[in-house]
């Protein structure tokens, strides 16, 4: 659950977001260890909180009351769901069908906004302020003038000024700190390049730039003030090193630029790159991970660099992979220049010859669990002889070929590389990745002869897709022409022919795994049930679950499976665990039906 935490002056206590027998509400934490308790007590969930100078008030606020959402949920079960652009038709189901803040809650996208994320019914019910007074819990409403004040957002700052990508506000002196895009866009999502600024107050229309050779240039992803000092602290994620992080200081009134701590993994204050470590003047407080290294909390001298593990929760785990799987990053290059990275996992037990390969594509940061999304056991399979390799995303392209281009470009580069040297059985690499790393998976398996076998979780671009996220009116189109140049199908025939999985599957050669979330296979089906009838899909749906899984057991299963199917594919071995009799048969009868297709001389060339 998202959320801060707030020390109480002097330090006894920790308060922070919970969510305990279903309800969210404030608790504090006794820094001595001696317990936890909750300070507030409200029919409504807390959605943020504040805590006073002097630590006697607690300010928070609410929504609608949970029994409101009930009712809501329950009126709309007895009279009929209205379908709208607000209703997440083609997830599975609609009545309380999604995990909200620990209960299976109905679900809406925001009418009128642009993105996909969901909301509870009633979410859009205004902010309710309300402060307790912590010596005597009585809670009252807070008047407007009572409210703290909101940080200044980017639509505040004077139109003169680019928009930032990011802002931080010094509580001190009303300084803001801000990150901003620049250069040629060039085809790209973004502009390519980071300028890290200072404001010195909300009304000023010209800002300091940091300008020394440390600060740019340079992929800066996160900024945040030293508390009661002159200095922006800022992350740098270098592309060249893998997303390798490093952290900064710069003083806003010298111009001067120091390295605090740079690592061969993450830095941050979660195990996302753009996280924000805890702060003092003193220190940084920071989860620290790398490829075959587990998170742990560190403390990073602000003047010194030094680091000191405050807390390592997967010790037995850090000493097993440094062991058994090693890790190393690989650089390279494919034909037309373009620079890759991943993160590289060799096969263990390989000394028969060249193992198989199973890569992924888009993010690899921080602890690999299993790549974007964590379904594909990087480590375990390397375990079991087969190769695995992560590699990072190109800069997003807004055109979709050249987009699928670069993914498929670096598979076929690294294939090239390793097999020159020995390492992997060109003839033998399986891929899987989720959101855009099935898209690049599937464009691998329709547009080349690479792949011996695949696994999805998300969805490719359909007409399903097309239909069901149309509800969303404007916003849906605008998206669908940026980053995929499509209209309706009607509109861009020949465009779809190319993009869509369902025009390609005379292509598909491959047998593809799917293991998918309730909220996304309905939109696959046109694509995926014929490959099924073909025996060249397996399909797995997965209750309950949104884009990214998150269930403990269904991340479970979804490993195992994953680890089977590879194994089986690209070793022809099988686990002699009789509950898992009925899925070999069917895989043996797939195998069958693609090799019953396969043509000598038949291979297809890649775009």
């Amino acid at each position: 659950m998202p959320g801060h935490a707030e020390w109480s002056p002097g330090g006894r206590w920790i308060y922070y977001r919970a969510l305990v027998d279903g309800q969210i509400a404030v608790w504090r934490a006794a820094v001595d260890g001696s317990g936890a308790e909750p300070v507030t007590s409200d029919p409504a969930d807390v959605r943020d909180f504040a805590l006073s100078t002097d630590g006697k008030t607690l300010k928070y606020i609410v929504g609608a009351t949970r029994d409101a959402v009930i009712a809501a949920e329950q009126a709309e079960y007895d009279n009929g769901i209205h379908v709208d652009d607000t209703v997440p038709v083609g997830q599975g189901g609609l009545f309380r069908s999604g995990n909200i803040d620990g209960r299976l809650e109905t679900q809406r996208f925001l009418s009128g906004a642009e993105g996909w994320g969901r909301t509870p019914l009633l979410a859009g019910i205004p902010d309710q302020w309300k402060a307790v007074d912590l010596e005597t819990r009585k809670t009252r409403d807070l008047s407007s003038s009572e409210r703290p004040p909101k940080p200044p957002t980017a639509s505040e700052l004077p139109g003169a000024l680019p928009t930032p990508e990011e802002l931080a506000v010094d509580p001190d002196t009303g300084r803001i700190a801000l990150l901003t895009r620049i250069g040629n866009r060039g085809g790209l999502r973004r502009k390519p390049d980071v300028q890290l600024a200072m404001l010195p107050k909300i009304g000023s229309s010209r800002t300091i730039k940091c300008q020394t050779e440390l600060c740019t240039g340079k992929a800066i992803n996160a900024i945040q003030w030293r508390p009661h000092s002159d200095e922006v602290l800022f992350t740098v994620t270098d592309p060249h090193e893998g997303q390798a992080q490093s952290i900064y200081r710069w003083n806003v009134r010298t111009g001067a630029v120091h390295l605090v701590t740079q690592s061969t993994g993450l830095l941050s204050g979660s195990r996302y790159q753009s996280g924000d470590c805890g702060v003092s003047s003193e220190a940084l407080v920071c989860v620290a991970a790398e490829a075959n290294r587990p998170p742990r909390l560190e403390r990073i001298d602000l003047m010194t660099g030094g680091r000191q593990v405050l807390f390592d929760p997967n010790v037995a785990l850090a000493l097993d992979m440094a062991k058994t799987a090693p890790s190393r990053l690989l650089r390279w290059t494919d034909a037309k220049g373009q620079e890759f990275t991943g993160q590289f996992f060799p096969a263990r037990g390989t000394d028969h010859g060249p193992s198989p390969l199973f890569v992924t594509y888009y993010d690899c940061t921080g602890f690999l669990r299993g790549g974007l999304g964590d379904e594909w056991p990087l480590a375990s399979l390397a375990g079991e002889g087969i190769s695995a390799l992560c590699i990072n995303m190109a800069p997003y392209r807004l055109d979709a070929i050249e987009r699928y281009g670069q993914g498929l470009s670096a598979v076929r580069s690294v294939i090239d590389l390793l097999a020159s040297k020995g390492e992997i059985d060109r003839t033998k690499v399986g891929m899987g990745g989720l959101s855009l790393g099935t898209e690049v998976t599937l464009w691998t398996v329709m547009k080349s002869d690479l792949l011996t076998a695949a696994s999805v979780t998300s969805v490719g671009m359909s007409r399903n897709y097309y239909l069901f996220s149309s509800m969303r009116g404007k916003a849906f189109a605008k998206e669908l022409q940026e980053f995929w140049q499509l209209g309706a199908p009607g509109e861009t025939p020949n465009r779809w022919r190319i993009l869509s999985p369902a025009a390609n599957l005379d292509t598909i050669k491959a047998p593809i795994l799917m293991q998918m979330p309730e909220q996304e296979y309905v939109v696959a089906l046109d694509y995926a049930i014929p490959l099924m009838h073909d025996h060249r899909a397996d399909l797995y749906v997965f209750p309950n679950e949104p884009h990214l899984k998150f269930q403990p057991k269904h991340k479970l299963a979804a490993y195992e499976r994953n680890l089977d199917w590879f194994r089986f594919w690209l070793q022809g071995y099988e686990d002699p665990n009789p509950v898992k009799k009925q899925q070999y048969t069917h895989w043996r009868e797939m195998r069958g039906a693609v090799a019953a297709k396969s043509v000598p001389g038949s291979a297809r060339s890649g775009g």
